[in-house]
């Protein structure tokens, strides 16, 4: 065995030029919401191929703040995967909705889009398709399911009756820089929200952003407005607009939330962006030098890159054919042992207690628990040297012959 080393799951990858950028955000004397959030803004909106989008502070509140614009609220039922992360579908219950949970497809990490279609009812005003690891979800197909159940579809608000269907808002969170049919992923679905958690690829330590693409007769500045009257406590003018001479006035529209983006993050995000292909690149590469050590071995690894999509590769999640969940842990133990740090994505929800005591039971959802029962997923980040990732790969290629 090669000597040992100390590999964590997922650093962030940060450089002298963010800390430069933050050290001036501090200097400047501006540090909450402000200037370099807005250009944030600005560039990601660029960046996306959408007109306006916001920065918030995190994915889990760009959710929600989507799911109450659109006017989701108690009596309504939104489908969300059972095979995710808990921000997919806890929004949904802050919002005082039903959340529906569908289980797998048979031979992917994505819902079963058949049994989502079984799923919409007259009450069904969202879907939230969860491009899992960065791999964009078919679209193709949840639009057109969507578009076959128009008949069932009872709007509410303004946004609904332009929509005329149920809204698909997407849980991007892995996904920035994703694509599908060559488009960014942030510019398909109604809603998308993304992930800067400081685990992501691109991290402003904690935050997201919320774009959207709706039909012409919904105004980006009202969502843009409205997401902002959400996020910052109701009030008609946030602290940088209260700065100008006589504005100090304001007023408070509703009793609503905090949660903003300030300049300290949005300085992180400006210098990621402008490094931001570079780390996808280079995410690609050690997908590939992952693959070669373990396709050989039958270890299947979620697909990122193929004819009509390309995804941002954040995850890499692979499952061991034949083990069970005990040696499944074995192997992330040995892998311990040998300084790598592992994981798994994800437990599925119906084993949650939050989502048992919501009456989920993961007996309804056996090809999530058979997604699960197997999966480990290898550290893949833009700190990993070659020399690392050949180390990672090696001794997990080795450890499941030994289990195996």
């Amino acid at each position: 065995m090669a000597n040992k080393m100390n590999i964590p799951f997922s650093p962030p990858d940060i450089t002298q030029e963010e800390i430069d950028e933050v050290a001036e955000a501090l200097r400047s004397g501006w540090i909450t919401t402000g200037p370099r959030v807005k250009e944030l803004e600005r560039q990601l909106a660029e960046y996306l191929g959408v007109k306006r989008c916001v920065c918030l502070n995190s994915q889990t509140a760009c959710a929600e703040m989507a799911l109450r614009v659109l006017g989701v609220g108690p009596g309504d039922e939104v489908i969300v995967p059972a095979y995710t992360y808990t921000a997919s579908a806890s929004v949904i219950c802050h919002v005082g909705a039903t959340p529906v949970m569908v289980d797998c497809a048979s031979d992917s990490l994505e819902m079963d889009y058949e049994a989502m279609a079984r799923a919409i009812t007259e009450r069904t005003k969202a879907v939230i398709p969860v491009d899992l690891g960065g791999v964009p979800c078919d679209y193709d197909i949840v639009f057109a399911v969507l578009e076959a159940k128009r008949d069932l579809f009872h709007p509410a608000s303004d946004i609904q009756e332009a929509l005329g269907r149920v809204a698909v808002c997407e849980d991007a969170a892995h996904a920035l820089g994703s694509t599908y049919h060559g488009q960014m992923i942030g510019s398909i679905a109604d809603f998308t929200s993304f992930s800067f958690h400081a685990v992501k690829n691109f991290t402003t330590a904690e935050g997201g952003c919320l774009a959207w693409n709706l039909p012409s007769e919904i105004s980006d500045e009202e969502v843009y407005r409205k997401v902002q009257l959400l996020s910052l406590h109701g009030q008609s003018k946030d602290a940088l607009a209260k700065t100008k001479l006589g504005a100090w006035e304001y007023d408070v529209l509703g009793p609503w939330y905090k949660c903003n983006m300030t300049d300290i993050q949005a300085a992180l995000g400006l210098v990621q962006l402008k490094r931001y292909q570079g780390m996808l690149d280079r995410r690609k590469e050690l997908i590939a030098l992952y693959d070669s050590y373990l396709g050989p071995l039958g270890v299947e690894s979620l697909p990122h890159y193929g004819d009509d999509c390309a995804s941002s590769g954040h995850l890499y999640i692979c499952r061991v054919p034949n083990i069970t969940p005990e040696q499944r842990n074995e192997i992330i133990e040995a892998m311990a042992e040998r300084g790598v740090a592992t994981n798994v994505h994800y437990k599925p929800l119906p084993m949650m207690t939050a989502y048992k005591d919501l009456g989920f039971d993961i007996a309804d959802y056996p090809r999530a628990y058979a997604r699960f029962a197997n999966e480990i997923t290898l550290p893949l980040h833009t700190c990993l040297s070659d020399e690392e990732a050949h180390y990672v790969a090696s001794s997990f290629a080795e450890i499941v012959e030994g289990v195996r």
